[in-house]
């Protein structure tokens, strides 16, 4: 009975991710994972390898200074295998040796994913893999000749941290092998832009990205949900940009020294990067705090379902929208794009978003009662936690143990998401064949 519980999907996946964190861990803590004398302590390691499995880019110690080689090269498998999907590897695994697709196998990937699958899921992970090659491999290349020829790299180098941030910015990781993250390459659109491409691509997610293959040009045979996402990301990436641009334009700080061109450059940049990737080409902790209240909301959300990024996801957050704006209408069934929302979907959205909430606000209580941080700094990383965002005020290494184990269990529990944790935690369920008395509260 424990064994057959334990193969259900909402169960298998987060003891996957578990397995896979811990098999981090154990690594970065050798001697050789660390650059200086001695192992990296059991919590520095346990938290690094949380973050890489669950592309946050939160960290504790400095990425290129404190790992060795041997231990940014685990960062940089932890990365992929979390951001590519433990339960998608395996099963391309599976198809690659001929063993096919059985039923559990559609399951379990179905749920690592979010409803991965339209039609064939080995077409789907196939899609998967050869975008996963195809962008990392192009990024790679363009940063690494930009780092060897306009910034005067040897090859080796350069060839390293172009891998690394290709990689890193696909899976929406935010490590960097710089300890300013992007702070060095403010004025370098071909560095920058790159970045944010690869983190918009794979932030639409993968159902989207199968069926802007499959129908490009054919917009109005397009599913709800790719209408949603691509409209949803278009108003989030220009909201953001001139959001951030009105905000920081005169701050000393940020961009206000930069000339107008750079300043767009960077606006558009950090527009984004809350989206889940991580990687920062201005000071996190010198923005206002209308920018930061901007961050929130754009954290909060995130990107496409069935991707790499976090958050509670665009079509989760616009379709509460609708619902409430077909609610104030009076109308009987919310809808767009004519296309009506069903009612199991309002659920599954709201319960996502009242999940969430109540994890952030939890987390929240947490930090403020175990640290010296102000309301908005432990609010911001906590968001940057569930959200496996990255982004930090820069207080992260400053944090006690208890402050640290919480953003753990935020990253894992927002990289696997609210609704497989809760089913994965839940004693039973099954169909009820009853249903009790209508009442009516008073609610508003």
């Amino acid at each position: 009975m424990i064994l057959r519980g334990l193969r259900h999907p909402t169960r298998i996946v987060p003891l996957v991710f578990l397995a896979t964190i811990l098999v981090g861990t154990l690594l970065l803590a050798l001697p050789w994972s660390r650059a200086g004398e001695g192992a990296a302590p059991l919590l520095t390691a346990f938290f690094t390898a949380t973050s890489a499995v669950a592309v946050t880019g939160l960290i504790t110690v400095d990425t290129p200074t404190y790992w060795s080689g041997f231990g940014q090269g685990v960062i940089l498998a932890l990365i992929q295998v979390g951001g590519f999907g433990v339960m998608a590897a395996a099963t391309l695994l599976g198809l690659l040796v001929g063993r096919g697709f059985g039923l559990s196998d559609r399951l379990i990937t179905r749920t690592e994913r979010g409803r991965l699958e339209f039609g064939d899921a080995a077409g789907v992970l196939k899609l998967v893999l050869m975008v996963t090659v195809v962008v990392e491999t192009v990024i790679a290349i363009i940063l690494t000749l930009r780092l060897r020829f306009a910034h005067g790299a040897e090859w080796g180098e350069a060839a390293w941290h172009g891998i690394f941030h290709s990689i890193s910015a696909f899976n929406n990781a935010g490590f960097s092998t710089y300890s300013d993250s992007l702070m060095g390459f403010q004025g370098d659109g071909f560095i920058l832009l790159p970045v944010a491409l690869a983190v918009i691509i794979t932030a639409l997610g993968f159902p989207v990205m199968q069926e802007l293959r499959a129908r490009p040009f054919e917009w109005h045979r397009w599913t709800l949900h790719s209408k949603i996402t691509l409209a949803g990301t278009l108003v989030l990436l220009t909201g953001g940009f001139f959001g951030i641009l009105l905000a920081e334009w005169g701050n000393p700080d940020t961009l206000g020294p930069m000339a107008v061109g750079e300043k767009m450059l960077n606006a558009f940049f950090h527009s984004v990067m809350p989206r889940t990737a991580g990687f920062n080409s201005l000071d996190v902790g010198s923005f206002r705090v209308e920018t930061l209240s901007m961050n929130y909301l754009l954290m909060f959300i995130g990107g496409g379902s069935a991707g790499t990024a976090g958050g509670i996801k665009i079509t989760t957050f616009f379709l509460i929208g609708i619902v409430v704006w077909s609610e104030i209408r009076g109308q009987r069934d919310p809808a767009i794009f004519g296309r009506r929302v069903g009612r199991h979907v309002e659920r599954q959205a709201l319960s996502v978003v009242i999940l969430a909430a109540s994890l952030i606000m939890v987390g929240t209580l947490i930090l403020l009662s175990t640290t010296p941080l102000m309301l908005q700094d432990a609010l911001f990383e906590v968001v940057s936690a569930f959200s496996t965002v990255g982004l930090s005020t820069g207080v992260t290494a400053d944090l006690p143990p208890v402050a640290q184990l919480t953003l753990i269990v935020l990253m894992f529990v927002g990289r696997i998401g609210t609704i497989t944790i809760a089913t994965a935690l839940a004693l039973s369920a099954g169909q009820v064949n009853y249903r009790y008395p209508e009442e009516r509260p008073i609610i508003g």
